[in-house]
Formats: structure tokens, C-alpha cells, sequence
């Protein structure tokens, strides 16, 4: 019996460890394998000249106009005027989104009322909607952090909703029996409850906030990553594109990294994720 419980163990602790590291630690360090073979395999392509500068430069030569830039001050300059665009526009759609979530989520009235004419905007492509946008506000901040603000209304808005219409209804009538009032049901049930959920609507809202910043930033302007992808556009300097693209890519994974962050803070209660954490 002993031999058992200790094989049982041994198997537990091996499935659980890797090379003396845990599984979780072990499958992050795992997930930047890619992307690390891929530069590898990115240099030595250009190096050998597999691949022509033109077409896609070297990750050396693209670091090379990276530290330029950044001694230069024009890296910053760009990337702080594109933070600012991107967190005032997220400030204000999410807090948008967010609050008709609540409203129509909690009331059928409200939805009747809201959903369907957010569904009927949300299905317009976006860039259809720049020549009104440019009509209504011209081509200054508050088009841009509208356009913005906008793209992180919808999937913030939809996911609230759908978290706090999917609640459990046992919970709902376990509530009414141990007499909870209704702020403790939306303390206590409602809002934990939803909160998988409108954490998913911010990942998705945080990747719609660049993608309308792009977008917004070929609008007249002389500050921005986007107008710096654009304006290497014109003259071919790949490098620069390339580089706009990787700033991209960095600030959407320390993003998600936010938002995982917050979901250490607000979903430590939840057996999957607390599940999650100990492997």
C-alpha cells in the first residue's frame, strides 16, 4: 500500500515539474520559445540573404533604428503621444461600455430599449465610419480618441451583459432563501459572477483600442506610431515599419499582462483559475 500512495505521489510531483521547475513556470518559459526560434530564424535569413533587406530587414538592423530613435527622443515622443490617445479612449469607451452592460443586463426594459441599435452600430465597418467621424469632429485629438473609444465600447458592453445575464439562477434563488439584500446579491453574486467575463471584454477591448489607433493615426497628424509607420511608408524605410509592428506586439503582451494581473486580484475565488495557478 505504501508503494502505491508513493508511485501515486511520484507520478503526481513528475506531472507536476519539469527539468525541476513547476509545469506553470515551465510552460511560460516554453511559450517564448517561438518567438525567440523565430527571430533566430528571421536574422540568419537575412544575414544569409535569403530574405532581401528591402523586403525584410534584419532584427539587428531593425534594434539599430530602435536605438536611434530612442537617442533621438522621436521614439518616445511617438509612443507617449499613441499611449495617450490609447488610454483616454480606453478610459472612456470601457467606462461607457461597461455601465450600459450593467444597465441592460440587469434590465430586460433596457436591453429592449439599447441592444439592438448598439448591435445595428457595431455592425458598420469601421472605416466606414471615418469620413462622418472627420465631418463631426475634423481631424484633431477628439476624432482619434473617439474612434478609439468607440472600438473598446462594443466588446466591453457585450461581454458585461453576457456575464451577468449567464449567472447561475440556483445562486440567484439561494440568495432569496438566506435573505441577502439586493446590493449584497450584486456584491456577492452578481458582479463576482461576471467578472470572467467583463475581463475577457477588456482583453478584447485593449486589442481593438491599437487596431482603432492605427487607423485613427493616418488622420492629419505629425505625432503617433502610426503616423511613424506611415510616414516610413512614403520613404520605404521597412525597418521603421517593422519596428512599429514590434512596438505594437510589446504592448499588446504587457497588456494582456495587465489584465492577468487583475485577474490574480479578482479571480483568485474562481476554481479554474485558482486551478490554473497551481499547476
Amino acid at each position: 500500500m505504501a508503494d502505491v500512495t508513493y508511485s501515486r505521489n511520484s507520478h503526481v510531483a513528475s506531472t507536476r515539474h519539469y527539468l525541476g521547475v513547476s509545469k506553470g513556470a515551465f510552460y511560460r518559459w516554453l511559450s517564448w520559445i517561438v518567438p525567440a526560434l523565430l527571430i533566430v530564424l528571421w536574422q540568419v535569413a537575412a544575414s544569409t540573404g535569403l530574405v532581401s533587406p528591402q523586403v525584410l530587414p534584419a532584427p539587428s538592423s531593425v534594434a539599430a533604428t530602435a536605438l536611434d530613435l530612442a537617442r533621438s527622443g522621436d521614439l518616445f515622443v511617438h509612443l507617449g503621444v499613441s499611449l495617450l490617445r490609447a488610454a483616454a479612449g480606453f478610459v472612456i469607451g470601457g467606462t461607457i461600455g461597461l455601465a450600459i452592460g450593467v444597465v441592460v443586463g440587469f434590465s430586460p426594459l433596457a436591453q429592449a430599449l439599447l441592444d439592438r441599435s448598439i448591435q445595428m452600430v457595431r455592425a458598420i465597418p469601421f472605416l466606414a465610419m471615418l469620413p462622418l467621424v472627420i465631418v463631426w469632429f475634423g481631424v484633431g485629438e477628439v476624432a482619434k480618441i473617439f474612434l478609439v473609444a468607440l472600438a473598446v465600447l462594443f466588446p466591453i458592453y457585450i461581454n458585461t451583459m453576457l456575464g451577468i445575464r449567464q449567472i447561475d439562477p440556483k445562486l440567484m434563488e439561494l440568495a432569496k432563501v438566506v435573505g441577502l439584500d439586493w446590493a449584497a446579491v450584486v456584491r456577492r453574486i452578481i458582479l463576482p459572477g461576471a467578472m470572467p467575463s467583463i475581463l475577457t471584454g477588456v482583453r478584447y477591448a485593449l486589442a481593438h483600442a491599437w487596431l482603432a489607433l492605427v487607423i485613427a493615426e493616418t488622420l492629419a497628424t505629425t505625432k503617433g506610431i502610426g503616423f511613424l509607420a506611415m510616414d516610413a511608408r512614403e520613404f520605404l524605410q521597412t525597418n521603421v515599419i517593422l519596428l512599429t509592428m514590434i512596438i505594437y506586439a510589446i504592448i499588446g503582451v504587457v497588456a494582456d499582462g495587465l489584465v492577468r494581473l487583475l485577474e490574480s486580484h479578482f479571480l483568485s475565488w474562481h476554481a479554474n483559475y485558482a486551478k490554473g495557478l497551481r499547476k
